[in-house]
């Protein structure tokens, strides 16, 4: 039977970076997904600068990566209540339509000697030596970086997020909005909330639009498209398509053996934001790593998961837990409008790896009132 030292399932983001960080320790790579690439996937396409660190540090040419989109230097958030700030964050995010990054960037971790397969993974069968896929080949490691709906991650019988802890977007592109230029647009509401739209430039001229919710709140399509129009007045997007958000909220614990998770697989998606790009590389990476540990990498990710995410989770949870209030939201946006510190704290929470942090929390008591903002 044929077999690679490390195979991964998923093409994405998460699997690439979890490619090139294997291909450093020296391991044959063999990357499978069920599309050829380029292909579109549906998401936010915003792209932290903290991501792009990820991959440079894997020796990835991320000018390369971003080429032909302009940079979005500044972003503006609107409160449940309207509370408006519009800052520049501390380095510029990137919008890139995932169609093309994706496509780029399995294109460096083949370059760098990976091999592709179009292939649907659909059976995974751990042994004491290695990881039966499909029984046609056997991995040393099994990374399963297959998105949402991972089958890597039924086969390990971890069951999918419940509804109150997995999101559903809508997402299409449209006009940038009037005076938009290179500012990324997020707006909340508390019309079913925790909910929200957004507006991301592709410095082209077009934008990518799309709005959010917990599965909890029970939204069709039509109520979708509802809340994007109605926090995005005159909008009117095409290719609309909705997709699943796995939140952190929910994560499985990462469990010993041959097959790890990365991603959206591992229901590594910012409870507060959606993003899930920068989470999706660094633990892509981590597990790329952790594969040189062969039958221990199971516990050789988890415990690198804990060191590297574990501070931000709790604080990504407990912000969550917290954000349920509209009025604290109100006073968190009033006070990251009042001090850079802490609208810098807010966006680090939101698109990276922050914390919640004394100064924000303090600001945002300060903040707290009853009544519009």
């Amino acid at each position: 039977m044929e077999r690679w030292d490390v195979v991964v399932a998923g093409g994405g983001p998460a699997g690439a970076a979890a490619a090139l960080s294997a291909l450093d320790t020296g391991a044959s790579v063999l990357v499978l997904d069920r599309a050829d690439f380029p292909r579109d996937k549906v998401c936010g396409d915003g792209i932290a600068p903290e991501a792009l660190d990820v991959l440079a540090g894997l020796g990835v040419d991320v000018a390369a990566l971003t080429a032909g989109y302009a940079p979005a230097p500044r972003l503006s958030l609107r409160s449940p209540g309207g509370a408006v700030v519009e800052r520049a964050t501390h380095r510029p995010s990137s919008v890139v339509p995932r169609e093309v990054f994706d496509a780029r960037l399995l294109t460096a971790a083949l370059d760098r000697g990976a091999v592709f397969r179009r292939h649907a993974v659909r059976t995974v069968r751990p042994g004491p030596d290695g990881v039966d896929v499909d029984g046609a080949l056997t991995a040393g490691v099994l990374v399963g970086a297959d998105g949402a709906e991972s089958v890597v991650r039924r086969a390990l019988g971890l069951p999918r997020n419940r509804d109150d802890r997995m999101a559903v977007a809508l997402r299409g592109y449209a006009p940038e909005l009037p005076g938009q230029g290179g500012t990324q647009v997020l707006v909340t509401t508390d019309q079913r909330w925790p909910a929200y739209a957004w507006s991301f430039p592709l410095g082209d001229g077009r934008a990518n639009v799309g709005y959010g919710e917990l599965v909890s709140g029970g939204a069709n399509r039509a109520a979708l498209v509802e809340g994007l129009q109605r926090l995005l007045p005159g909008v009117r997007p095409e290719g609309l398509r909705a997709h699943r958000l796995p939140l952190s909220t929910g994560r499985p614990r990462q469990p010993d053996g041959r097959v790890l998770l990365a991603g959206d697989a591992a229901s590594l998606v910012n409870p507060m934001t959606g993003e899930g790009i920068f989470y999706a590389v660094l633990s892509g990476a981590l597990a790329g790593r952790a594969a040189a540990a062969g039958a221990a990498a199971g516990a050789a990710h988890r415990r690198a998961l804990r060191r590297r995410l574990g501070p931000h989770h709790r604080s990504a949870s407990a912000a969550s837990a917290i954000s349920r209030w509209p009025v604290v939201m109100d006073a968190a946006f009033r006070a990251a409008a009042a001090d850079q510190r802490v609208f810098d704290d807010v966006v680090a929470l939101g698109l990276a790896d922050g914390r919640l942090t004394a100064r924000t929390l303090a600001a945002a008591a300060r903040h707290l009132r009853p009544g519009p903002p």
